[in-house]
């Protein structure tokens, strides 16, 4: 039986879609990337904290590792930006956005980091740490069940 994160979803599971909204073309369950950016994100306390300026792709294994949230900043000037696990975020069809299950505080504590200091993304030591600054299992521990398609933790 797999982990399940807070929303009943397999913890290495990609991002929950919650929503009426179906488009024409493909979506919401396969999308193009530069879709979802400049998508905004919303804390579980309901307060918009930016936008989605990046998704982050494990090459070797083919998925999707991170979500880059861009926060604050003027023109790109004092902006933050934070690595959230793709695991952490729900698509929400209806209000056009991701939500994401920590409060914007929690959020404002990660001290993230800055477009010219990015970190080392495949390092898997700051990889665990962003999976449990949001309560989620890394992605790299999930594996796919062939024969039942469900998602378990090795």
């Amino acid at each position: 039986m797999s982990a399940l994160d807070p929303q009943g979803s397999p913890s290495g599971a990609g991002a929950r879609i919650v929503g009426t909204g179906v488009g024409d073309g493909p979506g919401p369950d396969v999308m193009a990337a530069d879709t979802l950016d400049g998508t905004k994100v919303v804390t579980s306390d309901g307060e918009d904290v930016g936008k989605i300026s990046d998704i982050m792709l494990d090459v070797r294994a083919g998925r999707i590792a991170y979500a880059v949230l861009s926060e604050g900043g003027f023109l790109g000037m004092g902006t933050t930006l934070h690595a959230m696990p793709w695991s952490a975020l729900t698509l929400d069809t209806d209000a056009k956005c991701f939500r994401v299950d920590i409060s914007a505080q929690q959020l404002k504590d990660d001290p993230g980091f800055d477009k010219d200091h990015w970190p080392a993304m495949a390092d898997t030591t700051w990889g665990t740490q962003v999976h449990q600054y949001y309560n989620r299992s890394p992605y790299w521990s999930a594996t796919r069940d062939l024969d039942s398609g469900i998602d378990t933790d090795i």
